[in-house]
């Protein structure tokens, strides 16, 4: 039976995510900040650990209690209402974000999910297969006006996956990135973003996540899929095929020129 290791499973895509794996019969281990096991369901497949993802130490902990990995989500984030509540009405202007919301969020969008890879991706170089999946945003966000404490730190973890699927090549064991789409009714999101049930729900998250993480995706990597555009009424790879792209930014990217 596999295992899957899912970050911040308190709310949003992470609790819908824990659920719908938990259902396909997979070993979940969710992390939370703040543990809550209430809002999962009971089972001897399913444990809830206490995890700051942006602690090393911790991380460290996390794994070596988690055991065998063979699929990463990492779904832990941190968002722009945690600094102002209306900042989607009232902006944050680069000149206004401090060099401590700066490093925090470098920290729990862009370092935490290369540190979990870190951490896991041994046993999968042993195993010769493995996932790994980075939910970051979309890419007008990360050019946002008044986005740069969220967009830039999830640009960062963008890039860092393309590289870690680069380093991976051949080893059996991909890494992919996989964002919703729109704004989505989740705590990151504050309330002067519009009415919720208008919004993308988080188990829009579940197909494309369920179909990445299976054998059919085994040779799937440095892609990136948008979910809103996932068709459940096609086949997954037909699917698959609509909602994806190369992940950012290699559909334009040009290495640079070095010396012979």
């Amino acid at each position: 039976m596999k295992t899957v290791l899912i970050t911040g499973c308190s709310s949003g895509y992470g609790l819908e995510t824990a659920r719908h794996f938990h259902a396909q019969g997979w070993n979940v281990v969710a992390t939370m900040r703040t543990p809550r096991e209430d809002i999962l369901p009971y089972s001897e497949r399913l444990r809830v650990l206490p995890l700051d993802v942006t602690d090393p130490r911790n991380v460290a902990a996390a794994i070596e209690a988690a055991g065998p990995i063979d699929a990463l989500v990492n779904n832990a984030g941190i968002g722009q209402a945690s600094v102002r509540a209306d900042q989607r009405r009232n902006p944050i202007r680069f000149w206004e974000a401090t060099p401590e919301q700066w490093s925090r969020f470098l920290s729990v969008n862009a370092t935490a999910p290369i540190m979990m890879a870190r951490a896991v991706v041994p046993h999968m170089l042993r195993a010769r297969r493995g996932r790994v999946v980075t939910v970051t945003t979309s890419l007008g966000t990360m050019v946002r006006a008044g986005y740069l404490l969220y967009g830039a730190s999830k640009a960062a973890a963008e890039s860092a996956t393309a590289i870690l699927a680069a380093d991976l090549t051949g080893t059996g064991v991909t890494a992919n990135v996989l964002v919703p789409g729109g704004v989505t009714n989740t705590p990151l999101v504050g309330d002067d973003a519009g009415e919720r049930s208008k919004m993308l729900q988080p188990e829009i998250m579940v197909p494309p996540l369920l179909w990445l993480v299976s054998d059919a995706a085994a040779d799937v990597t440095a892609r990136r899929f948008i979910a809103a555009d996932w068709d459940t009424s096609l086949p997954p790879a037909q699917a698959a095929e609509k909602a994806g792209a190369p992940i950012a930014w290699l559909g334009i990217a040009r290495m640079p020129i070095e010396p012979a």
